[in-house]
């Protein structure tokens, strides 16, 4: 997708441990234009698959999974990191590693909201290693829904995420990929 991209050339800043800062426009300050635009989009690409729920991480895959949602016709949930007092007891639960916080974080949903029978589309900011999109889709497993496509707005492809999770036999899309961070620079896949 063209606008996110030029917004990552303009305004995404690479950090130290090949993490890509795109705060300003996605996950600290969202600008909602761009996530209707590319909510837009990841619903087009994911239309056919009639998907019931989408499903996310707190609190940067939120904003994508919503709008995407939103053309979907269908209810977002997310995962919570923390769980709340108004959770029931049981919930589905997993850990993922957090490479923004580099720690384990736990990922929580209620099974009010995901259930058996759901179709689940995973929305996500990024994908790169794979991991927290796995961790999603243990909890989609654990509720014993169908896990039917993989999004995110940007994928680091040097990261291999991808490939693990093509085990899922499932589309994934991303609406930008990166090749490298490597010089300070960024590449795109063309």
């Amino acid at each position: 997708m063209n606008l996110l991209r030029e917004r990552i050339e303009k305004e995404g800043l690479i950090l130290k441990n090949g993490i890509l800062k795109v705060d300003g426009f996605v996950n600290h300050q969202v600008d909602p234009m761009l996530m209707y635009g590319c909510g837009e989009e990841l619903a087009r690409r994911f239309a056919h698959l009639n998907v019931t729920r989408v499903l996310t991480a707190e609190i940067s895959g939120i904003a994508p999974a919503l709008t995407t949602a939103f053309f979907l016709k269908v209810p977002v949930v997310y995962a919570r990191k923390v769980k709340p007092i108004t959770m029931p007891d049981t919930v589905y639960l997993t850990v993922a590693p957090s490479h923004t916080k580099g720690n384990m974080v736990e990922l929580i949903v209620s099974p009010e909201y995901l259930a058996r029978g759901e179709r689940v589309l995973i929305i996500d900011d990024f994908l790169a290693s794979g991991s927290t999109i796995q961790g999603l889709v243990r909890l989609t497993q654990a509720a014993g829904a169908t896990l039917v496509g993989i999004g995110a707005l940007i994928e680091k492809t040097f990261e291999g995420g991808r490939k693990i999770l093509s085990t899922y036999n499932v589309p994934i899309e991303s609406l930008v990929g990166i090749t490298s961070l490597e010089g300070g620079k960024i590449s795109f896949v063309d």
